[in-house]
């Protein structure tokens, strides 16, 4: 989840080294266009693999179909629908705790609990959160705010639970916070979109839906979701998406494998340079990026 792997470099497969040597035929030109000021809206959480730098790129494909349904699958901290700002949206994540704050969030959660950038009050919160998740009660108000705390509060922002469901994230060293102590601006934007909590396979949509699909980067090791987002959901993820009737733009880490997998679903690409990215180990090295679109026209 928004969601990258926090993996060592050393675990990712052969990135493509010479992308000049794409088939001409699947390569790409997308003139980038930088989403309009006064639709820029910050996302609320810190998200590991957020796409706020895709914007420029994302926006010239969406403004050709923006009276379409947008609807993205791994929505993450939503980066990419918070600066596109479709007027309709199906937004899913695997991650139920994530969906969870969206849902109040959309609903106006305020924040009860107090918040101070502490070893003691992270641990406290963070206990009382796991508490929640083993009594049933994760899909609560404070559950949602115990999230956005220990989101904001814990270690690079990342997103970790263990094989009992609990959150294990360890305390973060920011040097201060700036916590909201509201979200009324977010409430307006929510208002016709629509949070869901499930497998790509199940998602309701329909054929001319825009889908946007930023799945987990493509390493051997992953700790995007409890088992795990290996080579098997990358393939049935990229299938799912080609045969779909409607526009889909697609972006993933450019593998060897995941360029030769998008070429043959006749995909056609365009390589970016990604950002640095969070991780665990420290290593923040930019990644090579592969921007797939289908069915554009």
């Amino acid at each position: 989840m928004e969601r990258r792997s926090n993996a060592s470099a050393a675990a990712t497969p052969a990135l493509l080294e010479n992308v000049s040597a794409a088939s001409s035929k699947t390569s790409l030109t997308i003139p980038e266009v930088a989403p309009r000021q006064e639709n820029l809206l910050k996302p609320p959480l810190k998200w590991a693999g957020g796409k706020r730098w895709l914007l420029p790129h994302l926006t010239p494909l969406w403004q050709i179909h923006s009276r379409r349904r947008y609807v993205e699958p791994f929505c993450g901290g939503l980066a990419a629908p918070l600066g596109l700002r479709p007027a309709r949206a199906l937004l899913n994540d695997i991650n139920p705790h994530l969906i969870n704050f969206y849902t109040h969030l959309q609903r106006g959660l305020e924040i009860t609990i107090e918040m101070k950038n502490k070893a003691q009050s992270f641990y406290q919160h963070r206990t009382r959160l796991n508490q929640l998740i083993d009594n049933g009660q994760w899909q609560s108000a404070e559950a949602a705010q115990l999230f956005y705390y220990l989101n904001r509060t814990c270690f690079n922002g990342l997103c970790r639970f263990n094989q009992s469901g609990e959150f294990n994230v360890p305390f973060g060293s920011h040097k201060s916070i700036t916590y909201a102590d509201g979200f009324s601006q977010f409430r307006p934007v929510f208002r016709n979109w629509s949070f869901t909590n499930t497998d790509i396979g199940a998602l309701a949509v329909e054929a001319e839906d825009f889908i946007y699909a930023d799945p987990p980067y493509d390493v051997e090791f992953t700790t995007y979701s409890a088992g795990g987002f290996g080579w098997e959901d990358q393939v049935r993820t990229a299938e799912w998406l080609a045969a779909h009737r409607g526009p889909v733009v697609l972006s993933n880490q450019a593998t060897t494998r995941i360029v030769e997998l998008y070429e043959k679903l006749g995909f056609q690409l365009k390589y970016l340079a990604g950002p640095r990215r969070i991780s665990c180990t420290g290593d923040r090295t930019a990644a090579k990026e592969v921007l797939a679109v289908k069915g554009l026209n």
